[in-house]
């Protein structure tokens, strides 16, 4: 894979990740259309890239947030940082459970199945727009809607399904503040992605990988950097009620993909 590809697929991840229109989604019709030959543990070593750099973006615009609920979950001290961090556990049981139990079914599901992500793009499309229809958001974020969120961050595997698209749309429509639920899609994704990339290593998925070190630097730091810029900007999105407008861009992208793979 070429210095080129990486740099524009980091884009693509750094933006995507955050703006609610899918990043897996939109990284297999990037992968389509560039028609790459890689291997598929290559494959897989560039996404684990790009999603480390983009859980790496997150942890920096979050940092003050990350150290504050670290410090109060390790003195185990009552709090709402506290409070939130447990909320964060109990979300990411739904994907843990996807990830022991379906991985092999989940991996089938990618490799450019285009007709797939056009479809799920679509089914984003929807949530989004849903989303945009509530007006009043001021439930706070309780166990039960912790829950419900992690629910749909496990079916948002799928590629084409937004992760912050679906898990936000779900939290307005659960009436929660828009900020709190912008703040808690982003911050619960973390552990699952760095969780993920220990499975890879232990699993050994790389160690038959002899990978070109500057491509993937170049895509790593175009992640990094598209990722920082997208995270602040999704958050003011949220809270102007402007996810819409990512809905029927997913529909166009979604209807163009299904096209594409007839």
């Amino acid at each position: 894979m070429s210095a080129l590809e990486t740099l524009i697929l980091g884009i693509i991840q750094g933006l995507t990740e955050f703006l609610p229109v899918s990043s897996s989604g939109h990284l297999e019709l990037a992968k389509a259309l560039f028609g790459s030959d890689y291997q598929q543990n290559q494959s897989l070593l560039v996404t684990v890239t790009l999603h480390a750099a983009t859980a790496l973006s997150t942890v920096f615009v979050f940092r003050k947030d990350i150290v504050l609920i670290l410090s109060e979950l390790f003195r185990f001290r009552k709090g709402e940082s506290l409070d939130f961090a447990l909320k964060i556990l109990l979300s990411m049981i739904p994907a843990v459970l996807v990830g022991l139990f379906f991985e092999d079914f989940v991996s089938s599901l990618f490799g450019g199945k285009i007709a797939l992500v056009g479809g799920m793009l679509i089914l984003t499309a929807v949530l989004l727009y849903m989303a945009d229809q509530v007006n009043k958001n001021n439930i706070p974020l309780n166990f039960k809607n912790a829950f419900l969120i992690g629910v749909i961050q496990a079916v948002a595997i799928l590629p084409g399904i937004s992760r912050s698209g679906a898990t936000i749309a779900l939290a307005v429509l659960l009436r929660v503040d828009r900020d709190k639920a912008a703040r808690f899609s982003f911050l619960m994704v973390i552990p699952l992605i760095f969780g993920s990339m220990a499975k890879s290593i232990i699993d050994g998925d790389f160690s038959s990988t002899s990978p070109n070190l500057a491509p993937l630097i170049i895509g790593f730091l175009s992640a990094f950097i598209t990722g920082i810029f997208a995270c602040r900007w999704m958050i003011k999105l949220v809270k102007k009620s402007q996810l819409k407008y990512f809905g029927y861009y997913c529909l166009i992208v979604g209807l163009i993909a299904i096209l594409y793979s007839l």
